[in-house]
């Protein structure tokens, strides 16, 4: 066989991954607060791009305009898109029923303020013990206890090795803790489960020697073992009942009174809206979208007037990227409208009737039927939410797998479990079986041990346990 060496030339097409397309791919899967703090950055570095529209009667900025624009664009460094947070739920897994109003976004001012004004567990603690001691070694130890509390009232540090680090006896630490253990929240300060709910009978004055030994026996409790229960407490079964109601209105985490909530607002990207003939309008959030422009008579004049090599290169460069980045938000809203869009159609009986007629969707379906990659669409769905008259819901949340036995949305099946649950009497629960024949009459083919998945994965007890405790209520 004869070889040799020869040179060809072949043309041929390939896709390049340039900086600015792999920057249009991590605008798409931003939420609108994280693309809002980078559109703001920009409009900070780049002094040819202009928020909103530019009045008629406006000044056109001077060449030291320009000039201070480039030196606080060299001082801000290299320009950088935020990734996003990663996804919380999965399309396929996310749990049915979710609140509407679950998710991440932005905090109104408003409940901002009120929460930054709310008085912490140490603060309080501390005006207490202002007015409860004047001993200055006490006020101080009672100060570091203070402190060691976690933010639901328990002392998590060992009390000995507080004392040998603060150069204190023993004696003197458990002092100053009885000292805490007496002020609001009653229960704080408390070292286990137990101490602090004998800290709030002993207040009320319900801590007899029954209730002593039920607090001892706590992981009896916890196992439902009523028999060994009356046995340990020495009580029949009434008593039992009753002091295990008492325990019930404690509260076992005292200090998170003080913790404020957390607040989301879920605000919507994507607003459905019902037309007056039947049809869904879909259409973005007005308030959600960044309004940039790119200011072509500022770089016109300024064009004319610069004359440093390097001031034409950074003109140049905010004339690209002003360019390519309203060029990337438009094809950003238009991609999410789309696939919205999209969403929208098939799952148009959710619109009409609610989770209960949630339809099997995936990624694949609606990419398919748009004609992007899987991978487009999982960008748009992340960190985007739709506002339904039903609320407003993540966009994954309309994503779901479907049931192994059927063609029903898995998170359908599951609502209609939690319904069926919900609705049950207490001389009449409802087995795992019972459930899947009731679904079975309704059209949805499941098998019991689906059932007993979905209700295990919305955190529901068992029939046994459920019927368990109707009775202790009863």
């Amino acid at each position: 066989m004869n070889t040799m060496q020869r040179l060809e030339l072949r043309q041929g097409q390939s896709l390049t991954m340039t900086p600015q397309l792999v920057q249009s791919i991590k605008l798409l899967q931003l939420s609108h607060a994280e693309l809002a703090a980078f559109v703001e950055a920009e409009l900070e570095r780049n002094p040819l791009l202009q928020e909103g529209e530019v009045p008629a009667d406006a000044p056109v900025p001077s060449l030291a305009d320009f000039l201070r624009a480039k030196q606080k664009a060299e001082a801000a460094g290299p320009r950088a898109i935020p990734g996003p947070p990663p996804s919380r739920t999965d399309p396929g897994q996310a749990a049915t029923g979710q609140a509407a109003g679950a998710g991440h976004s932005e905090l109104k001012p408003e409940m901002g303020d009120r929460l930054a004004q709310a008085v912490s567990l140490s603060e309080h603690l501390e005006a207490q013990l202002d007015l409860a001691t004047a001993d200055p070694k006490l006020r101080l130890l009672g100060e570091h206890l203070i402190h060691a509390l976690d933010e639901t009232g328990y002392l998590v540090e060992d009390l000995a090795e507080l004392a040998a680090r603060l150069g204190v006896t023993p004696g003197e630490a458990e002092s100053a803790l009885r000292l805490i253990q007496g002020f609001e929240p009653s229960g704080v300060g408390a070292r286990n489960l137990a101490e602090c709910l004998a800290i709030q009978l002993r207040e009320r004055d319900r801590l007899d020697p029954a209730m002593q030994a039920l607090l001892s026996h706590l992981h009896l409790v916890a196992r439902q073992d009523f028999a060994a229960l009356r046995k340990v407490c020495g009580v029949d079964q009434e008593d039992l009942a009753d002091m295990l109601a008492e325990i019930r209105r404690l509260e076992p985490k005292p200090g998170l009174a003080f913790t404020p909530a957390s607040v989301d607002v879920l605000v919507p990207d994507i607003l459905v809206r019902t037309a007056p003939d039947g049809s869904f309008h879909v259409e973005l959030n007005p308030d959600t979208l960044p309004r940039i422009l790119l200011n072509r008579s500022y770089y016109t004049e300024v064009a004319k007037v610069v004359r440093r090599d390097e001031d034409r290169s950074f003109l140049s460069d905010c004339l690209q990227t002003a360019s390519w980045l309203t060029r990337s938000l438009d094809q950003r809203a238009r991609t999410i409208l789309k696939v919205a869009a999209e969403i929208v159609s098939q799952q148009e009986e959710f619109f009409r009737r609610g989770v209960s007629a949630l339809r099997p969707m995936t990624l694949r379906s609606v990419a398919e039927a748009i004609g992007m990659h899987e991978s487009t669409v999982s960008r748009v769905a992340a960190n985007k939410a739709i506002g339904t008259e039903r609320g407003t819901h993540p966009m994954k949340f309309f994503f779901s797998a479907a049931t192994g036995e059927g063609e029903h949305s898995a998170k359908a099946v599951s609502y209609r479990i939690r319904q069926l649950i919900a609705a049950e009497k207490p001389d009449d629960v409802l087995s795992d079986e019972a459930i899947a024949q009731k679904l079975k009459s309704d059209g949805v083919q499941v098998a019991r041990r689906t059932v007993a998945k979905y209700r295990e994965a919305l955190r529901i007890p068992s029939s046994a346990d459920r019927r368990r405790k109707y009775r202790i209520k009863a």
